[in-house]
């Protein structure tokens, strides 16, 4: 069971943390990773990885959490690969029923793949005021889920 972090994660997003990597930094130390190496890992993910608009970096970060958790030594190990696969299935639906898609573009309402609307998105504020809902919500599943 994970201990409550989906709070940390937020704070983390709102100190500028990309929304990947405050998820994932939030719960790597409990599972033996150190935050500013999660960090560093999740640091690609944000914005819909890598700013394409993508799947959303709270979700790209709690299905890195997920792995981690999961983890086996034994790479052939089917049975683990599946749990991850079904942890991670059930996460995505959570996710989906509770903000109506995880793709990035989607849930913050711009194309971050365009530098235009990225800019804009970030003038109007969308990421500071849609993202620390959807960190929590896959801080929340998570905490669940595990």
């Amino acid at each position: 069971m994970l201990p409550n972090r989906a709070g940390e994660a937020v704070a983390a997003f709102s100190r500028g943390a990309s929304c990947s990597m405050a998820v994932f930094s939030a719960y790597a130390p409990g599972l033996g990773l150190d935050a500013e190496t999660a960090a560093s890992i999740a640091s690609p993910f944000g914005a819909g990885i890598s700013r394409t608009g993508d799947i959303c970096g709270a979700v790209s970060g709690a299905l890195m959490v997920i792995g981690l958790a999961q983890r086996k030594a034994d790479i052939k190990d089917a049975a683990s690969r599946e749990k991850v696969y079904a942890l991670s299935r059930e996460f995505i639906a959570e996710f989906t029923a509770r903000n109506g898609s995880v793709m990035c573009t989607d849930l913050v309402g711009y194309d971050l793949s365009q530098e235009e609307q990225y800019r804009e998105a970030r003038e109007c504020k969308a990421f500071a005021t849609r993202c620390p809902k959807l960190v929590r919500d896959a801080g929340e599943i998570l905490e669940r889920i595990l």
